[in-house]
């Protein structure tokens, strides 16, 4: 159940007729009171001789009674509350109750409080009702309505449990404001995709991914299209900043600026130069170069290697690190969005979009750390886009695969710290990670696959017994597995070029849970190659032979996160 308190208004009867009307969006279906402040409240929806000039008389009665002088200019209160689609169907007498418990949980009308503000609550949908209150008390005060969406938001979660509906996870205040009402009808009488927020707090945080500087910030956002508004100091310091599509405009033809904290908490210019502050290797402290060492395959590559190493520190490091790594995944995930190829783009953007809730939890990260992770988010957008071809898309999908596996750690960490909505936050990224290196993988997949269709049956049989020896319970399920090919070759290749299979098979089986996988061969792929430093793109290798894997072979280091912590994969 989601409650949802809207901007204050000015005008009652504005409101009443939005109710009572047929709406703007949705059909509003047989508007009628549920519960009132006073039982004899008269019903416009109901009553043929009530009108809403009747029921904003009787609501605005203790407004009207104050000097003018004295009356708030916006006096209008409005809180909308919301079940799930998956929810029973209430009934009015079940609105009502909860109408009541939400106007005294969040002080608009306390239980046994006979001066309390007045309230109506119309229901015009099978899913929701409108709550509207006028913000002068009987006895001509004011309610105490600190931190009232807090409360409200804790007072659904006992009617969730009261009623038996969906649970929502509870938040911890460290969300984005979301847009408002108006923003998001605004979106859709102009045709955008998304409110101007969305799309606003979306391009800064592709803009501040791997940005070294305040100024490389500021160019980044001129560049993607932005209207920038500085906030300077008479010393001459720069103070903050605002942001604003160009085509975003106000009723006076003016843009709507916003500014960067009212965007999101983490997009305030004290936060991000936290994160110039803590630098990245091997650029100093001058402004970096807009130049990339590599190009999107080596940057893809890096990137694996990264979010692999992050891992070990979602799993073992201090809370302040492990803040700072998943603030850093989110960086990756918006640069990889940035720069991929058009059939993995709409996932990696809604991945990025998704995960940015998790990105922010009250532990404070500890920038410094999340170094590498924020090198590999710069090299992706200095490297450019990805084709999706050849090594270049077999890269990406080894990105997207650790990537992957990055994100769920902290969807685990989440969980495991009770940061519910994070938790929720990241799965739903890892599930459209998941979609996106489906995307990615199947062309680079399907080459393995027929390399090891090619395969000597001794040479495959020796794999097998690798695979038998590092992982029995799970050796028989992966032999059967259609990807088993891939993965021959793949620990085949390794032999070629050096590294012992089973050493490489031990230490990448113990980074995750194998058990819960779709294709444990899949999940095996990728890791690999990337530990033998083999080419993503299977087409740049040799065909293994009989006797190829000769020679002498240097051992892969175990990894020391043997643990059998179940993990989601795919």
């Amino acid at each position: 159940m989601i409650p949802s308190i809207h901007d204050r208004g000015s005008k009652t009867v504005g409101l009443i007729r939005y109710l009572y009307g047929p709406g703007t969006k949705e059909e509003h279906i047989d508007p009628h009171l549920v519960a009132a402040f006073d039982p004899l409240t008269p019903d416009p929806g109901r009553d043929p001789n009530a009108t809403y000039e009747h029921l904003q008389r009787l609501l605005d009665q203790p407004v009207n009674a104050l000097p003018a002088s004295k009356r708030p200019e916006k006096h209008v209160w409005h809180l909308s509350v919301r079940a799930a689609p998956e929810d029973p169907i209430l009934s009015d007498e079940d609105w009502a109750a909860i109408a009541r418990r939400m106007v005294a949980a969040t002080g608009i009308a306390p239980d046994g409080d006979e001066q309390a503000c007045r309230w109506a609550a119309v229901r015009h949908a099978d899913d929701h009702i409108h709550i509207i209150a006028t913000l002068v008390r009987d006895d001509g005060c004011r309610p105490r309505l600190h931190n009232e969406a807090r409360r409200a938001q804790t007072e659904c979660r006992r009617i969730e449990a009261d009623y038996g509906l969906r649970r929502v996870p509870l938040g911890d205040g460290t969300a984005a404001k979301p847009p408002t009402r108006a923003e998001r009808h605004k979106a859709e009488r102009e045709g955008r995709e998304q409110p101007a927020r969305e799309e606003l707090r979306e391009t800064v945080r592709r803009a501040v991914a791997g940005a070294m500087s305040e100024e490389e910030f500021f160019d980044r956002l001129a560049a993607a299209g932005l209207l920038i508004r500085k906030r300077v100091a008479p010393s001459g310091d720069l103070l903050g900043y605002k942001v604003a599509l160009p085509d975003n405009r106000n009723g006076e033809k003016e843009p709507v600026f916003y500014a960067g904290s009212t965007l999101s908490p983490d997009l305030s210019l004290p936060r991000i130069r936290k994160r110039f502050a803590a630098g990245i290797p091997n650029q100093g402290t001058d402004a970096p170069s807009v130049q990339a060492p590599s190009g999107p395959a080596t940057a893809r590559r890096r990137t694996a290697t990264a979010a692999w190493q992050a891992m070990l520190v979602i799993d073992h490091g201090e809370d302040a690190q492990v803040a700072a790594h998943i603030a850093a995944a989110g960086e990756v995930l918006d640069a990889l969005a940035k720069t991929s190829a058009a059939h993995t783009r709409a996932e990696l953007r809604e991945a990025a979009f998704a995960f940015e809730r998790a990105t922010r939890s009250h532990i404070k990260a500890e920038h410094g750390h999340d170094r590498a992770l924020r090198q590999a988010a710069r090299d992706l957008v200095y490297s450019g886009p990805a084709l999706g071809r050849g090594d270049d898309g077999a890269t990406t999908a080894m990105a997207i695969d650790m990537a992957f596996f990055l994100i769920t750690a902290a969807a685990h960490w989440h969980a495991k710290k009770n940061h519910a909505q994070q938790a929720a936050a990241a799965r739903q990224a890892a599930e459209h990670l998941r979609a996106a290196y489906q995307a990615a993988a199947d062309i680079p997949l399907g080459v393995l696959y027929q390399r090891g269709q090619r395969l000597p049956q001794p040479l495959r049989q020796k794999q097998a017994a690798h695979l038998r020896q590092t992982v029995p319970e799970l050796a028989e399920q992966i032999l059967a597995e259609a990807g088993w090919h891939a993965l021959a070759v793949t620990l085949a290749d390794a032999e070629t070029t050096g590294p012992d299979p089973a050493a490489l098979l031990a230490e990448a089986a113990g980074r995750q849970e194998l058990g819960t996988a779709d294709s444990i061969s899949d999940v095996l792929v990728w890791p690999l190659r990337r530990m033998a430093d083999l080419p993503a793109d299977a087409t740049a290798m040799p065909e293994p032979t009989t006797t190829a894997a000769t020679g002498n072979r240097r051992a892969a280091r175990p990894s020391p996160n043997r643990d059998n912590r179940p993990r989601k994969t795919r």
